[in-house]
């Protein structure tokens, strides 16, 4: 017997006999083990086989001998072994530890993108505008109209006119002048001033005001309100042979601004009138529904067209427009860019709420927007759903297209979810937006917007005061949880 191996049996010997207290002969007994179990699997026969096949390898790669031994093999597996422990003790908490810096690192860069971005893109509305800036004096812009039924096209009007200075007073036509030039609008004085009174890039509201305006009266509102430029489409504007802004124009005080494309009050007002009932309509081949919405193009068949070209889509659209008493739906023209999104969302404040606010949410479909969705945001901005009387942080939730038709069914939404999105940002109660939000409002969703309440506008037919504001709170809500329903309020 091996002198080191006689040593081990006396070692063990006396950690079994009780002398295994000492430190020094327990770290002895631990080795004696480990040189035991290592000469048993050298002499194994799995490494005797691991041993000849690896040299039977080697052979065939044309390496030369001598091959391996195997305490050599098992000398060259315990290093290794060891070193990747060394190195996992030695480094690797401290990998881990940079890398829970950088994504805290990656996480400030992010914010820090989002508020540049958020400057950058203040400065492009700001620049936008072509005419003069003063940096004493604020521009005055004048603009005027009837905005019944207002729409996102004459948000976006307003957006183009406050670009060109930096103060927006809009007059509305008044429902009598109306009536005696074009026919009684659809909303009265009192909705139209309120729809405009909350667009956000309105700054003054002048009632009243004449739909033709003569050179006095024109010339009395410029020096009253102190305007610097008269802002209107690029649209002619005559009548009796004579140019209405004529006065501005003489004063090189006169500016223009092209009109929105894709939307207009008569496009709205055909899309109610011309589309059926039936807003998902079944194919003649299969059967099935196809889950499109009434904004759709169809037939005198009432059958959705599939398997056509766009070219010949275009075609067949001008055939039955010219055919008398065809009924078809138009799709909407208008364009929605993000660039047009940003700027409709350039008016918000930046950044998240701040310190203290109380998060309201409340969603819909706000189709149409009128004037008592902006009542009924203007009333929770303002705090008056909350007793406290803190600040309110309103997020606004817009249900996409195929969640309002299967709440609403008929032809609604009349508004795409793209149009619906832009006239919710033009209200300048509105702090953000959630675009295709989800009807049922989750465990989830509250963690991740960090809300604090969540409304919604009680919507029966049956409310004889509805509108109105009584202050009073129930509970209710979709599912029945997590919400408390206004009492009354205006319809979503």
């Amino acid at each position: 017997m091996s002198p080191s191996v006689e040593s081990c049996d006396a070692t063990a010997g006396g950690f079994s006999q009780g002398n295994g207290h000492n430190y020094k002969n327990k770290l002895q007994a631990i080795w004696c083990i480990l040189q035991a179990k290592t000469l048993d699997l050298l002499d194994s026969p799995f490494m005797l086989s691991l041993t000849q096949r690896l040299a039977v390898l080697l052979e065939a790669l044309g390496v030369p001998p001598p091959y391996p031994e195997p305490d050599q093999i098992v000398l060259c597996v315990t290093a290794v072994l060891s070193t990747l422990l060394l190195y996992f003790l030695l480094f690797g908490k401290r990998h881990r530890l940079r890398r829970k810096m950088l994504a805290k690192d990656l996480r400030e860069a992010r914010k820090k993108v989002q508020e540049l971005e958020e400057k950058l893109l203040e400065m492009e509305v700001k620049e936008e505008g072509a005419g003069p800036k003063g940096d004493q004096e604020p521009v005055r812009i004048w603009m005027d109209g009837c905005f019944d039924m207002m729409h996102y096209g004459h948000m976006n009007a307003f957006r183009q006119g406050k670009a060109l200075g930096t103060y927006l007073v809009v007059g509305v036509n008044s429902d009598a002048t109306i009536t005696a030039c074009k026919g009684p609008p659809v909303m009265n004085d009192e909705e139209r001033l309120a729809a405009v009174e909350g667009c956000r890039f309105v700054d003054e509201v002048v009632p009243d005001v004449p739909y033709i305006m003569d050179e006095d009266y024109l010339k009395m509102v410029m020096e009253k309100y102190r305007i610097d430029f008269v802002v209107h489409g690029d649209d002619p504007c005559i009548v009796n042979g004579r140019d209405v802004y004529e006065l501005p124009q003489s004063m090189g005080k006169y500016r223009t601004i092209p009109r929105t494309e894709g939307v207009s009050t008569t496009d709205i007002v055909g899309r109610m009138l011309l589309m059926s009932r039936r807003h998902h309509q079944r194919t003649m081949s299969t059967g099935s529904q196809t889950g499109q919405l009434a904004s759709e193009k169809k037939t005198q068949g009432g059958a959705l067209q599939e398997g056509v070209s766009p070219s010949e889509i275009e075609a067949l659209e001008q055939q039955l427009h010219h055919q008398e008493g065809a009924a078809f739906y138009r799709r909407s023209r208008f364009l929605t860019t993000s660039r047009m999104i940003r700027l409709f969302s350039a008016g918000m404040r930046a950044g998240p709420p701040q310190p203290g606010s109380q998060v309201v949410y409340i969603d819909g479909s706000w189709d149409m927007f009128h004037a008592g969705h902006v009542t009924t945001l203007k009333k929770i901005k303002e705090g008056r759903c909350l007793p406290e009387g803190q600040p309110v942080f309103l997020i606004v939730g817009v249900h996409n297209d195929q969640v309002v038709n299967a709440q609403r069914g008929s032809n609604f939404p009349i508004m795409n979810l793209h149009e619906r999105v832009l006239s919710v940002l033009g209200c300048k109660y509105v702090d953000d937006v959630l675009i295709d939000a989800p009807y049922t409002v989750t465990r989830e969703m509250i963690a991740s917007l960090k809300l604090s309440l969540v409304l919604h506008g009680r919507h029966r037919d049956d409310i004889e005061d509805e509108g109105t504001w009584g202050g009073g709170w129930g509970e209710g809500g979709k599912e029945g949880k997590g919400r408390k329903t206004l009492l009354p309020c205006r319809k979503r």
